[in-house]
């Protein structure tokens, strides 16, 4: 069993190569910032977008930056009396 003191270190250790874990983002910085400009100014919708660069809807949301992000306004819906 190792000593918890080497496990640990290797936790901060670099990776070989200068690699990094993890997945590749699907779209890249430039294709996330259209995606930020084209949904904060209101030109297309989270499907239009996801239909652009080939991608489900979840996808485009996760690159959305949620702090810049102005939520859309529910469908008004028409009263009608009874």
């Amino acid at each position: 069993m190792r000593c918890p003191s080497c496990l640990v270190s290797g936790l901060y250790a670099p990776a070989p190569g200068g690699r990094v874990g993890g997945r590749r983002p699907k779209l890249t910085e430039d294709q996330a910032a259209l995606a930020q400009r084209l949904y904060g100014e209101r030109e297309k919708t989270v499907q239009q977008i996801a239909d652009m660069f080939g991608v489900p809807r979840s996808t485009v949301y996760g690159h959305l930056d949620k702090t810049r992000t102005v939520p859309r306004q529910p469908k008004k819906t028409a009263v009608t009396k009874p």
